[in-house]
Order: structure tokens, then C-alpha cells, then sequence
């Protein structure tokens, strides 16, 4: 009699690990999703403002070189940017 409890016992843990570990397996899963989908759009999110760091570096750098040169051929920046 013991043995047929004891069997029943251990067949119930391990009936019970086996739901547990399908069930940690899913959980996993989702969040292994979860981690990949928020890196794609962490990775889109610095895609966009490197493109926008980008455009605003070039922006600055023909400002600058309007204003280097009129200072240099005596002009206003708006007759340098005109060359």
C-alpha cells in the first residue's frame, strides 16, 4: 500500500514539474519576444536620430562654411551661400 501512495506521489511531482517547466518554457518564450520587439524599435528610435544628427552636423557645417566665406570675401553669409 505504501508503494502504490508513494508512486502516486511521485507520479503527482512529477506530473507537477513537468506543467511547471512547459509553463516557465512559455514564459520564456514570451519575454525572449518581448526583449527582441523592444530592441527593434530601440534600434529604429536611433536609427531616426542618428539620421536627424546627421542632417542637423550637415546644416551647421554649410552655415559655417557661408559665414567663413564671407568673412573672407567680404561678403554677408546670404551672398556666400549663394556661390
Amino acid at each position: 500500500m505504501r508503494k502504490i501512495i508513494l508512486a502516486a506521489a511521485v507520479a503527482g511531482a512529477a506530473l507537477s514539474l513537468a506543467a511547471c517547466s512547459e509553463s516557465t518554457e512559455d514564459s520564456a518564450e514570451a519575454t525572449m519576444d518581448a526583449a527582441a520587439e523592444d530592441t527593434a524599435e530601440n534600434m529604429d528610435a536611433m536609427g531616426e536620430a542618428t539620421e536627424e544628427a546627421a542632417t542637423d552636423a550637415v546644416e551647421a557645417t554649410d552655415e559655417a562654411a557661408a559665414e567663413v566665406e564671407a568673412e573672407v570675401q567680404d561678403e554677408t553669409p546670404a551672398e556666400a551661400e549663394a556661390d
